[in-house]
């Protein structure tokens, strides 16, 4: 029996402590769901909805002041709080708050596997973004353009051949794309989804088991350490998933460096596309700093993050551009009065003539404003001595993040019409307001931690959008003409079903 009445009292003694920690908590007046003042709990189960983004704007929404749209924190668990501002304290270029526990599912348990994503340590992530932010930079995206040309080729022929037929997802079809493209960026080389139209390798299929994974357990990210070495020996998982991907990076990285020491490496000629592997490697050779492993993390960061994000924007922009007719009738006219000046051909847009497109450029950040790739908090810890946020102090250990999808639904920010699909907004917009949008406009993240293949993702869209928009209709088959999305970090469409028509005969 005394073990019983030992393990009462250990939970009364714990119900006590919560109750006490409760009522001398110094942010305990900050709004939120009630369960989540004691546990993560609430947070995790929100986060297994599948729409997280949702509820985060509905709390905001609740408990907003007089005057109002959002309120600017709310609670999500017992130290977590979401921020409706993107707070320099937090997220600026000079701050010291490192990235939360959170960021620990993405990884392997080991210390000395990391990435730039994942990579919570400052000062590392700061050295080694120096080593290889040039190959992202837009500098360098002439050298990548032929690439995303023979993949938007590709596209186009298979559009043209689904033309007239049944529906299609277009969500699969943009994401073979895109991960054509980052494959040939990357390794030089086309993977071969747009060839196949299928989930080859079931490498889609364990990209979305991997995030299902990371995203919960980090939550509980001690957990991680324990699950990890379990869940990588199911196939099912996604720590197998991940696995896979490592296994196939590995294998193309050795395969490359084996040709070198063999003398195969081809002489590239003037203006010929080179890959991040070969540019990665002649780094390798005269920079010390690069290691096997900086190769090894930047191969794999472009898979895992190239693919996705780039597929669900292109959704989003298609999506957004279909259910709005007009706007799409507006975009077809920029498109044509650039051909007929002979700024681009209907079968090729290059990337210069993409941004002479103001129109086209203010559909592509209205539909990842109406629809960012990521749908949870961009979470940070407080570091020593504690800060003020959003006009509240919090001690130092607080966890505080923005989530994308309610800096971008603010009323107080983009008006009353923030729900409305409207690229005219960033054309009419004055100097001052352009300028708070800009700063509230986080697709990308924001501060040091901006995603660093932005500019790549930003070509792809720029070319592709044009080429498919000129050369097809496209009428969604979803159910009251809206898709579904499923949140688990990454927004992405479950039901983009379209029917192809094709407006023309060109070169598709």
């Amino acid at each position: 029996m005394w073990i019983i009445y030992l393990a009462l009292a250990a939970v009364v003694l714990r119900l006590l402590y919560g109750i006490y920690s409760i009522l001398t908590d110094p942010l305990r007046d900050i709004p939120g769901p009630f369960p989540a003042r004691f546990t993560k709990l609430w947070y995790l189960s929100n986060i297994y909805t599948g729409s997280h983004e949702r509820h985060a704007i509905a709390l905001h929404r609740k408990h907003a002041r007089p005057g109002e749209h959002f309120a600017p924190i709310v609670r999500l668990a017992p130290d977590m709080y979401s921020i409706k501002s993107p707070d320099k304290a937090v997220y600026g270029i000079g701050s010291k708050m490192p990235k939360n526990a959170w960021y620990e599912g993405w990884k392997h348990p080991s210390p000395d596997r990391w990435t730039v994503f994942t990579d919570r340590n400052i000062k590392r992530h700061a050295e080694s973004r120096r080593v290889y932010a040039g190959l992202y930079a837009m500098s360098a995206l002439l050298s990548y353009e032929a690439y995303v040309d023979d993949c938007a080729d590709v596209f186009a022929r298979r559009l043209k051949e689904m033309a007239g037929g049944q529906a299609v997802d277009m969500g699969h079809w943009l994401q073979c794309y895109a991960f054509d493209v980052i494959g040939a960026i990357t390794y030089g080389k086309r993977f071969g989804f747009l060839d196949e139209g299928r989930d080859l390798g079931d490498t889609m299929g364990a990209l979305d088991r991997s995030m299902l994974y990371s995203t919960l357990v980090g939550v509980y990210a001690w957990l991680h350490p324990y699950l990890y070495p379990i869940l990588e020996r199911i196939p099912s998982s996604g720590a197998a998933g991940r696995a896979y991907l490592m296994r196939f990076a590995s294998a193309a990285l050795a395969q490359r460096r084996g040709e070198r020491a063999q003398g195969k490496r081809p002489e590239k000629a003037q203006g010929e596309p080179e890959d991040f592997v070969d540019k990665m490697l002649d780094m390798q050779e005269v920079k010390e700093v690069v290691t096997d492993y900086h190769v090894f993390a930047l191969t794999m960061s472009n898979i895992v993050a190239g693919s996705d994000t780039t597929a669900l924007s292109l959704s989003s922009v298609l999506y957004h551009l279909i259910r709005t007719p007009g706007v799409l009738g507006k975009l077809r006219e920029e498109i044509e009065e650039h051909v007929r000046e002979g700024k681009c051909s209907p079968e090729r847009v290059t990337f210069k003539a993409s941004q002479e497109m103001p129109y086209l450029q203010a559909c592509i950040k209205e539909g990842l404003r109406l629809h960012p790739g990521t749908g949870l908090p961009l979470w940070r810890v407080v570091n020593e001595g504690g800060a003020t946020i959003s006009g509240r102090y919090f001690p130092e250990g607080a966890e505080v993040g923005i989530n994308t999808w309610v800096a971008h639904y603010d009323a107080d920010i983009w008006g009353s019409n923030v729900e409305v699909f409207r690229p005219e907004r960033w054309l009419e917009a004055d100097a001052e307001q352009l300028k708070v949008m800009e700063a509230h406009y986080i697709p990308f993240g924001l501060g040091s931690r901006t995603c660093i293949g932005r500019h790549i993702g930003h070509l792809e869209m720029s070319k592709l959008l044009p080429l498919i928009v000129d050369a097809f209709d496209f009428e969604l088959e979803t159910p009251g003409g809206r898709w579904k999305t499923m949140n688990l970090w990454f927004v992405k469409p479950v039901d983009f079903s379209v029917r192809i028509k094709a407006r023309w005969r060109g070169k598709v």
